[in-house]
């Protein structure tokens, strides 16, 4: 039992990881590309899960080395453009992923519980429901019991998820084929034209940047925090965690596009994930169908609750190093930034407040025209955090002996270009209009990742 309770202390910030950045979009975008791709496309998860590990290592390696999270470390080096540029983006991204959540949310309960006729008044009740929970647990629960919450959401993704991926695979000699044999078909039967299909491309690379969070790989540093990770003497233990954390990642991944390879579904983000769920009910009976339903609502669930306890962190940061700056050049004197930011500072609590409550406008109204702008700015969030550890961990007299290696760096720079490819492809379905079918249209309109 003490042997559970130490692994369970050295992993338990990766689960909060896999917990947070897996959601409805993450699941529904998997579960389609294997619906366009089939199992060839494996490698892609386990590429793109790769690729955020190199992320998140990188910013632990920083904050280890210098004390900072990455955030203050960018205001700290890179000018004045970083909080002009990832103020508004923090903003929408609050906005639209706080509304993603609380829909997804809305949508699961409907369909697990399904006590009003209109399911879009269900998903608004429910939305409404399940983001004012998540504000009181994060208030009055403190970080053990989001801890507790979180793994057991985890708990419930991992085996209902994967369970199903199991009973309705059909062919694991294609599946273990398409995570060692890297490949872009044109379809879902594997076919492989002379030259690589762009369709194919799109979606292998949404897959590859899909899956595992984006503003949340922030969240981390955090959490080591509260934690008490603090000196590279903990370097091994944060490798072992996001080892974990990004394997876990993998295996939903994996497991979504199997599933979604051998079931035939259409619609976007959390309605998809319901309707997979109604399909399975053919091949595994209602037991497989509720199976995935409570494996589906732990994911969406647990990633509201991490950007709920999280995200107020990244605000407060931002905030405390503005005000630091101000009182800095007016009195002449540093000051330190990181004393207040803990779940009791009134900016964290503010913002906490806000997260919660004005999202939920986005469940009753459209904003496309504001989700275009976020999507914009969004777009260019993962290559930009690329070249940021780039430039911050590439100086020994910033980090030391934590500087990125050469091999590092390589990875680093492929990060940036692979997910620059994803924005391009993104951005480019956001301003052609397309006279493909909605089913197709999904991954690029899907909603916000998180």
């Amino acid at each position: 039992m003490l042997r559970l309770k130490e692994i369970f202390s050295v992993i338990a910030l990766g689960i909060l990881v896999t917990a947070t950045g897996v959601g409805a979009g993450d699941l529904a975008t998997a579960a389609f590309a294997g619906n366009k791709l089939g199992t060839a496309v494996l490698w892609a998860v386990l590429l793109g899960a790769f690729l955020k590990f190199v992320l998140n290592e990188g910013l632990m390696r920083w904050q280890l080395a210098t004390g900072e999270t990455l955030l203050e470390g960018a205001v700290h080096h890179l000018g004045v453009m970083v909080p002009i540029v990832f103020l508004p983006y923090l903003l929408l991204w609050s906005f639209f992923v706080g509304s993603a959540l609380m829909s997804a949310c809305g949508v699961t309960m409907h369909a697990i519980w399904p006590i009003f006729d209109d399911p879009d008044r269900s998903k608004v009740i429910f939305g409404i429901a399940h983001g004012l929970l998540g504000l009181v647990l994060v208030l009055l629960g403190g970080f053990p019991l989001f801890e507790r919450v979180m793994t057991v959401c985890i708990g419930f993704m991992f085996v209902c998820v994967l369970l199903t991926a199991i009973l309705v695979c059909e062919d694991w000699g294609a599946v273990i084929q398409g995570m060692v044999v890297p490949r872009i078909p044109a379809d879902a039967h594997g076919t492989l034209t002379s030259a690589v299909s762009t369709d194919g491309l799109r979606w292998t690379i949404a897959l590859m940047g899909g899956v595992g969070g984006t503003l949340t790989v922030l969240c981390y540093g955090y959490w080591m925090r509260e934690k008490g990770r603090r000196s590279p003497g903990n370097l091994k233990t944060c490798r072992i965690d996001l080892g974990f954390a990004y394997l876990a990642t993998a295996a939903f991944g994996l497991a979504m596009v199997i599933i979604g390879s051998t079931i035939q579904v259409e619609g976007k983000g959390a309605r998809l994930v319901v309707n997979l769920a109604d399909k399975l009910s053919e091949p595994l009976g209602d037991i497989g169908r509720w199976t995935f339903l409570i494996g589906a609502w732990g994911a969406v669930f647990s990633s509201l609750l991490g950007v709920w306890q999280a995200v107020p962190f990244i605000f407060t940061d931002f905030y405390t190093l503005i005000r630091s700056k101000e009182q800095t050049l007016n009195t002449g004197e540093p000051t330190d930034a990181l004393k207040s930011i803990d779940a009791n500072n009134p900016v964290y609590r503010f913002y906490l407040f806000a997260l919660t409550l004005i999202p939920m406008i986005g469940l009753l109204y459209s904003f496309k025209s504001i989700q275009l702008l976020y999507a914009i700015i969004g777009a260019m969030f993962m290559p930009m955090l690329a070249l940021v550890l780039l430039l911050l961990n590439g100086r020994s007299e910033w980090v030391g002996e934590l500087k990125n290696r050469w091999s590092t760096a390589l990875v680093l720079l492929f990060v940036l270009i692979a997910f620059a490819c994803a924005s391009f492809f993104n951005l480019e379905k956001k301003f052609k209009p397309t006279s493909e079918s909605p089913k197709l249209q999904f991954a690029y309109c899907r909603e916000p990742n998180f």
